[in-house]
């Protein structure tokens, strides 16, 4: 099998995972009930994104404007950002990820990353660890409608990149990059360092687990002789 690119996960799986969804969540929501919508409907067991979605469709159905719709999404949005800069600020690279970008790209493989972070805390992130040099796409979460687990963000980068699904490894440390990858048949590598188990992992349809970033150029190697 030729594979000709990387696609990465940024929390958890490049980066230590520090964020407090939860939080977050809350801070959103509350937001949320003082724009008056009702509380019923919004769950911190839910993401902002599920959130968000649920917040649009009362708006339309209650008759609010595209530009208002706009306005609250982009509000609540900000509030989210704020939270990730401060988190971007205190996190740390996972063992081996310079290195193993390094070999990858001496590999001759292109590197994509697609991540729910903002623009502002993800180029954040890369330029403090200097690692922005190594990838050839990042969509963050301003480039697309609909993130992961929706294919439509995995799909975008990988247009960015000019490749083919199955021409690429997709590696994340939660279930919604699993299934991204699994959607659109490109290689889902699941890495258990943030989000979920391996038995997540697995279960969600992971092609192959790793249990450090570091063990991916060896795997790809493997994968390339089958």
């Amino acid at each position: 099998m030729t594979l000709k690119a990387v696609v990465f996960d940024l929390d958890g799986t490049l980066a230590n995972f520090n964020l407090d969804y939860k939080v977050v969540r809350a801070e959103v929501r509350s937001f949320f009930i003082r724009k008056g919508l009702p509380v019923s409907i919004l769950s911190t067991n839910e993401s902002i994104f599920e959130m968000l979605e649920k917040a649009e469709i009362f708006m339309k159905n209650n008759g609010k404007s595209e530009k208002a719709i706009k306005e609250i999404r982009g509000k609540a949005l900000a509030i989210a950002e704020k939270f990730e800069l401060e988190a971007a600020k205190s996190t740390s690279l996972l063992p081996g990820v310079a290195e193993t970008l390094k070999t990858l790209k001496k590999m001759g493989l292109k590197i994509g990353l697609f991540t729910i972070n903002s623009e502002k805390s993800t180029n954040y992130i890369l330029k403090r660890f200097r690692i922005a040099r190594f990838f050839d796409a990042v969509t963050p979460r301003n480039s697309v409608k609909y993130v992961k687990p929706s294919s439509e963000h995995l799909d975008f980068v990988l247009k960015a990149l000019e490749v083919d699904p199955n021409e690429t490894i997709v590696v994340g440390d939660g279930v919604s990059d699993v299934k991204c990858a699994r959607e659109l048949k490109a290689i889902a590598v699941g890495l258990p360092t943030g989000l979920s188990s391996i038995k997540e992992l697995i279960s969600s349809g992971a092609n192959y687990i790793i249990t450090a970033i570091t063990d991916l150029p060896m795997l790809i190697e493997h994968i390339q002789r089958v």
